[in-house]
């Protein structure tokens, strides 16, 4: 099975999902800005944390280059008010808990998880322009010093 990929100028798929305080984001809520949205496997996880801080500490300078940061995840929204809450994150987290958001991306299919072919969460981030057209798409990423190589592909200083 060959997996979806999208590609750089293709608009990013339509979604409407809970955010961590139960209240509906759609994507044509996020136009108007440029968007990192970002794809992750689950809240509190080792991996996921350690992702999830370094958007955290790096959202400054990323707001301050005009991006808005949006993780999802199949988690429901109750777990990612805690993950929010017990990490200091704040930018929103999104609830796609039939990961149906998550194949539209292609964030969703199989992938090799120590040596075995298995279905799942393929850790995906896509930088949506101001109009929600992908300028960026990056599968397979690796949660530690991801953000670090997005912001310099972005040129977007620490």
């Amino acid at each position: 099975m060959t997996n979806l990929r999208l590609e750089p100028g293709t608009p990013a798929p339509d979604f409407s999902l809970l955010d961590q305080d139960g209240t509906t984001v759609r994507l044509a809520d996020l136009n108007g800005q440029r968007t990192i949205l970002y794809f992750y496997p689950a809240a509190m996880t080792p991996g996921c944390t350690t992702q999830a801080c370094d958007f955290r500490d790096s959202i400054g300078s990323l707001q301050g280059a005009g991006y808005r940061v949006v993780g999802i995840s199949r988690d429901e929204p109750a777990k990612l008010a805690e993950f929010r809450e017990r990490d200091g994150l704040t930018f929103t987290l999104l609830s796609d808990p039939d990961h149906a958001v998550h194949s539209a991306y292609g964030a969703w299919g199989e992938k090799m998880n120590y040596g075995k072919v298995v279905e799942g969460v393929i850790r995906s981030t896509f930088v949506l322009d101001e109009q929600g057209v992908i300028t960026t798409a990056l599968y397979n990423v690796k949660a530690t010093g991801h953000v670090a190589r997005l912001r310099k592909l972005l040129g977007v200083d620490a």
